[in-house]
């Protein structure tokens, strides 16, 4: 099974998107976009930018709790 931060990249691949660009649309650095889909660490967002990253690569909130907890 695929682990939250491949299934993050995958998103972002399959929706040609650079790791630029979700940082930029979400607020944080690119840094913490590489952490997460290297599983270093886990998205800690505020709401906004949660409901920016879930709306960029067109995911709910639940969709993020199934696959942290998958």
């Amino acid at each position: 099974m695929a682990s939250l931060g491949e299934k993050l990249k995958q998103r972002r691949e399959s929706l040609n998107l650079t790791q630029r660009r979700v940082a930029e649309e979400v607020g944080v650095t690119i840094i913490s976009v590489q952490n997460w889909e290297a599983d270093r660490h886990i998205p800690k967002l505020y709401p906004k930018q949660m409901k920016a990253l879930c709306d960029l690569l067109k995911f709910t909130v639940d969709d993020l709790a199934d696959w942290q907890n998958g």
